[in-house]
């Protein structure tokens, strides 16, 4: 029985504990991703917390500051930024950064709401100042290696292939990251990184970019239709000239096949005719006929020598 009353005296002690800690907060939790400042009536009070663990305040006198312990972010705004070269363009960066110095970050900007402000100032005053000293070029471009364009494109891009890049992007982010740093250290602040998320031309010189692209889109294709056409007229010029080449041959051959074939009616008819002089009498007859035929019509009138071959059996019918 006295080891249960203990134990329920025990039990009765940590839960009045407790809830006098939730009234009056004494112990306070510090966990991995976490640092502390500690505050007395405003003023730090010993060195900040870093590490883990459960650690005692005064009640009512000192207040416990919460600062992250990771890497953080900063996004910054679209900023209109003129290059060395005079282009104007829409900078959009952004940047990681952790709490390096608790207790100075405490006193110079407060809380993380001023640290964004600050970097706002600072990364984006850097920012421009790097873009205003060098040309567009380098700041797009990080090598100066050779480009590799289509043959349509080698006079529009000639400046762009052949310029010099001294910097490049990358070593500019880096020079900002590099002046940028000894500014964020004096508020607390390690600036790990910063990168260039978008470059954009104002809107007035986007759309003269996006009238070019069309105009120079429309001249190659202005250029692939008339080599379409040469090659077009081609293709019909050669197949005209071979149509009229088998024209000819086939009329070539059909005029010799007519003629092989007269030659042999000619033949045929003169050893059929020839046989005597009545059947010659009798094929001159025929071809008479058939020139009466192909020459004169029912209401045709016709003068006619009486000695002619043609009046000859006209005569003998009409005597008849």
């Amino acid at each position: 029985m006295a080891i249960v009353k203990y134990v329920f005296i025990l039990i009765i002690v940590f839960f009045g504990l407790f809830m006098l800690n939730k009234i009056f907060p004494v112990a306070f939790v510090v966990d991995e991703t976490e640092q502390v400042v500690v505050t007395q009536f405003g003023k730090p009070v010993g060195k900040p917390i870093t590490e883990p663990g459960i650690y005692l305040k005064i009640p009512f006198i000192q207040k416990v500051h919460f600062f992250d312990k990771r890497f953080l972010e900063w996004d910054g705004d679209k900023n209109q930024v003129p290059t060395k070269d005079k282009r104007f363009i829409w900078v959009d960066t952004y940047a990681r950064w952790r709490i390096s110095d608790p207790l100075l970050f405490f006193q110079r900007v407060y809380d993380e709401r001023g640290a964004q402000s600050r970097l706002d100032d600072i990364l984006d005053g850097e920012t421009r100042n790097a873009i205003a000293s060098h040309n567009l070029v380098e700041i797009i471009r990080t090598t100066d290696r050779n480009l590799q364009f289509g043959e349509d494109y080698l006079e529009i891009t000639e400046d762009v292939r052949m310029a010099e890049i001294k910097y490049g992007r990358e070593k500019i982010t880096m020079d900002i990251v590099r002046v940028a740093a000894e500014r964020t250290k004096e508020l607390g602040i390690e600036l790990l990184d910063l990168r260039l998320k978008r470059l954009i031309y104002v809107k007035e010189v986007q759309d003269k970019i996006f009238d070019r692209m069309i105009t120079e889109r429309k001249r190659i294709a202005d250029k692939y239709r008339s080599e379409g056409k040469g090659e077009a007229a081609k293709i019909i010029g050669s197949k005209e000239r071979e149509l009229k080449r088998i024209q000819s041959e086939a009329y070539r051959t059909a005029q010799e096949i007519i003629g092989k074939a007269d030659a042999e009616a000619t033949e045929i008819f003169a050893a059929a005719y020839n046989q005597s002089p009545e059947s010659r009498e009798y094929y001159k007859f025929l071809k008479t006929l058939e020139t009466y035929e192909k020459t004169l019509k029912e209401n045709d009138w016709l003068i006619l020598s009486t000695e002619s071959d043609v009046f000859q059996y006209l005569q003998k019918q009409t005597s008849k």
